[in-house]
């Protein structure tokens, strides 16, 4: 059963200037290995985020550092939840959550399907 799905765009060059802007918001928004990736990946991860929280409810509370983008050997994305991510997954009953992820023409996009 669908639980929740959430879809997020980011524009690359305008997250881009938000980054130089704010030096911080690396360290808030990405765990240590995703702050290594590439502006057009963190945009991409950036998105994720985003879309897992529409998908999740958008609960006030989530840290954004509890829902880490990791990829495979082949290259396809997946979430690690911890903290306060995990534990609103758990309250809704996310048994499994599908994440696919797109950067093209300076646009970053992300969607998120958490089911039972």
């Amino acid at each position: 059963m669908i639980i929740g799905v959430g879809i997020d765009v980011c524009d690359v060059s305008r997250f881009a200037l938000t980054l130089e802007r704010s030096p911080g918001l690396v360290d808030r928004l990405f765990t240590d290995a995703e702050g290594q990736r590439p502006l057009r990946s963190l945009a991409a991860r950036f998105a994720a985020k985003e879309a897992l929280a529409k998908a999740l409810g958008a609960p006030a509370g989530l840290v954004w550092r509890d829902a880490e983008v990791i990829t495979d050997d082949t290259g396809r994305p997946w979430f690690q939840l911890t903290g306060t991510v995990a534990e609103r997954a758990a309250e809704l009953g996310v048994g499994h959550i599908h994440l696919s992820l797109s950067h093209d023409a300076g646009i970053a996009s992300a969607l998120v399907v958490c089911e039972s």
